[in-house]
């Protein structure tokens, strides 16, 4: 890893830090960006991240998508754990927080927003930023998007049915113009421009495309932080506003967050899964779509309801979760078996 890569946490928390004074000094300003929406998708923020996503796009040699039928295992085991488990583990630490352990901190109405909020979270696996975790674990290019494009089938007729199973409610409505739209612009478009981009560049050598892509690797990772600080511009009041209530949402999504990984990594060791397979399954059973569980919240429950609040936390925290598991799979590479041969 280059020097940038190597303290990226550090770049990552002055990211964080300077979101947080600029949304606090100008906040007009970045209520304006924030309204940039089509179909409640923030468009400097999808540009941002598909400008992460793209370098990785433009790894996939499309032969080697044939091969991931050889190597089921690794899908099974992040299907099982994003539908079977990760979403029941988030209601349960909800209740187990917010009714038992926070119960004289919280108000009961304001509690079941919150857990509300969790919920949603844990029924949206991640789409688009496990591109970038992948990335950064070494992950298999190929492997990965099929396992991200079998993960957004399965959303589109799973997600409605488990949240509102987990939420108790009979009619949940589900922005399904918001889950279309992201699906096509953080996997179908980027994968479009990767594979058109790659096929041109090869025709003057594999040196070349080498090049390029390391010359937008860079811009990956500053499109990155410009993620970050601007996520947290955008909630800057409300993290000034509600310290207390922000800590301790992040409490049970901090503990699902490593629990999930813990349990997906594990398993994947057992399965004897090699490592560029198992990181990027753990990756995406750890993270969340969040852009899908704010649209769902703000459709259900309102903008500034508790349940927004709670998938805001979820983005604030995840960044820094992430890396932090980034390092730890970089870690721990010789746990598992040579990589697989694309």
């Amino acid at each position: 890893m280059g020097l940038f890569e190597r303290y990226l946490s550090l770049w990552v928390a002055l990211a964080i830090g300077l979101g947080v004074v600029l949304g606090s000094t100008m906040p007009g300003a970045f209520e304006t960006v924030a309204s940039w929406q089509v179909a409640q998708i923030n468009l400097p923020v999808a540009v941002l991240i598909w400008l992460m996503i793209l370098p990785m796009m433009m790894q996939i040699d499309f032969a080697s998508v044939k091969q991931v039928g050889k190597q089921p295992k690794g899908l099974v085991l992040t299907l099982v754990i994003n539908w079977l488990i990760k979403p029941f583990t988030m209601a349960a630490l909800g209740w187990l927080f917010f009714r038992v352990v926070f119960a004289d901190l919280v108000p009961t109405a304001d509690a079941d927003q919150y857990i509300a909020g969790m919920i949603l979270l844990g029924v949206a696996p991640c789409t688009a930023m496990v591109f970038v975790w992948s990335q950064l674990t070494k992950g298999n290019p190929a492997y990965t998007l099929v396992q991200v494009s079998v993960n957004d089938i399965i959303m589109m007729v799973a997600f409605a049915p488990i949240a509102a199973l987990l939420l108790g409610v009979s009619d949940i409505l589900v922005p399904w113009q918001t889950l279309i739209i992201a699906t096509l612009l953080y996997v179908v478009l980027p994968l479009v421009v990767g594979m058109l981009w790659r096929q041109a560049l090869l025709k003057s050598g594999e040196a070349k495309l080498n090049g390029v892509i390391a010359k937008l690797k860079p811009l990956s990772m500053l499109s990155l932080l410009a993620t970050v600080a601007l996520l947290f511009a955008f909630q800057a009041q409300t993290l000034l506003a509600e310290p207390l209530v922000m800590v301790l949402i992040a409490i049970p999504l901090l503990l699902q967050s490593y629990g999930i990984f813990a349990v997906t990594y594990l398993s994947a060791k057992w399965l004897k899964l090699p490592h560029n397979v198992a990181a990027p399954a753990s990756m995406i059973g750890t993270s969340n779509f969040f852009e899908l569980a704010v649209a769902v919240a703000i459709a259900l429950f309102g903008l500034h309801s508790g349940a927004a609040l709670a998938t805001v936390v979820g983005v604030l925290v995840e960044v820094p979760v992430m890396l932090s598991l980034v390092a730890f799979a970089n870690r721990t590479r010789h746990w598992f078996t040579a990589p697989a041969q694309a």
